[in-house]
């Protein structure tokens, strides 16, 4: 089973040291792992150091991962549009990555298979530029998971979606994480999202980690007034979820 552990890392932007000290337990396979945080808290600056996009003290440890690094997929917030391609064509060329450029049958049908996932085979054949913000987000999410991801890292990827797309997209990602033994770390701003979706969670603030472990232990009344300044209760429903209501 793939594990990922934080230790001691830290990310630089040129000489300056934007996130530090960055330690975690290790989170496994199978998991969704929610990074939460205020604004600038350092959460993709953490993604794009763990992806190797970024230098800087500390270890990203990975064991039990088959393709090694290879197996850490990177699906960042604002996906690059300039490439004049396909939506098909752009997931078919991630699912060749690192690969033969020989297309076989099973390309073909790993491709069909994530865009009838997410919903968006009706505009497989339509191009990148053309498409809405949400659209780009499908479609990058799209290429990433065409990777065959070990460890999947996703900035925000429902920031541009619809609610019934963010439920969606949070709940194939939840049952791909269950089925394959993925690790799954995400950034959500939505606390409600997260502890409906997530297994854990790891808190940023000020550029370092303030705390990590199971939602319902880490997301308290505490919590919410240190880290994002504000007043609210956490109240659990009778089938179990937790939600967070902010009072006023």
């Amino acid at each position: 089973m793939v594990t990922l552990r934080l230790d001691g890392v830290g990310a630089c932007h040129g000489r300056r040291l934007t996130i530090s000290g960055v330690s975690t337990p290790a989170f496994a396979g199978g998991e969704v792992v929610a990074v939460i945080g205020p604004n600038a808290a350092g959460k993709s600056t953490l993604f794009k150091r763990i992806a190797g996009l970024l230098n800087g003290p500390g270890h990203v440890v990975v064991e039990g991962a088959r393709r090694g690094r290879e197996g850490i997929c990177y699906m960042p917030q604002d996906p690059a549009t300039s490439a004049a391609l396909s939506v098909y064509e752009s997931v078919l060329l991630a699912c060749k990555q690192n690969a033969s450029w020989t297309v076989r049958n099973a390309d073909l049908e790993l491709v069909d298979g994530v865009l009838a996932s997410l919903g968006i085979a009706d505009i497989a054949f339509r191009g990148l530029a053309e498409l809405s913000g949400g659209q780009r987000q499908l479609a990058s999410l799209a290429q990433t998971l065409a990777r065959r991801p070990e460890i999947l890292l996703m900035d925000e990827p429902t920031s541009a979606l619809d609610l019934q797309r963010q439920v969606q997209v949070l709940g194939l990602v939840r049952g791909l994480a269950r089925d394959r033994g993925l690790l799954v770390l995400v950034a959500l701003h939505d606390l409600n999202q997260v502890m409906r979706f997530a297994d854990k969670v790891l808190v940023m603030a000020g550029g370092t980690a303030r705390a990590s472990g199971r939602c319902e232990d880490v997301i308290t009344v505490d919590l919410l007034r240190d880290v994002y300044r504000i007043d609210a209760r956490i109240e659990r429903c009778s089938r179990g979820d937790s939600h967070v209501i902010v009072d006023g």
